[in-house]
């Protein structure tokens, strides 16, 4: 299941353990959504209409996720600092991000109201600044 592809490249587990926080936490940290009848076709949908057209059109090898799926897990290591710096570990606004896409809380609401999915990434050797320029 982890394995499968999103789109043209990039699989679920990639979209789900590409963080820093996730790396350095893999051992306490369930990476994956909950609620796959609607986070799935919500991260399929965001990899086939935004993320496979860049990738095609900058190259796999310039393609770097680094944030994708957000994890109730995560979220939870996100908002901790890190004991050794006392950093907090990320930055993460669920409400508003998207990062979470359809994933709902314990009382069956979703994290965020505005739905959909939403990853960071960067192309290799090009500024953010003239990607969406």
């Amino acid at each position: 299941m982890h394995e499968n592809l999103l789109g043209k490249y990039l699989t679920l587990q990639e979209f789900c353990t590409c963080t820093q926080t996730y790396r350095k936490y893999a051992n306490h940290i369930d990476p994956y959504p909950k609620n796959l009848e609607e986070t799935i076709p919500a991260l399929e949908a965001l990899c086939q209409h935004i993320l496979d057209p860049v990738i095609d059109h900058f190259g796999r090898e310039r393609f770097q996720l680094t944030y994708g799926f957000c994890s109730k897990d995560l979220k939870r290591f996100l908002n901790q600092k890190d004991p050794e710096t006392g950093i907090k570990n990320g930055r993460v606004d669920p409400s508003r991000d998207q990062h979470m896409a359809h994933e709902v809380n314990r009382n069956g609401r979703y994290y965020c109201d505005l739905v959909g999915a939403a990853c960071d990434f960067l192309i290799v050797e090009m500024g953010s600044d003239r990607l969406v320029g």
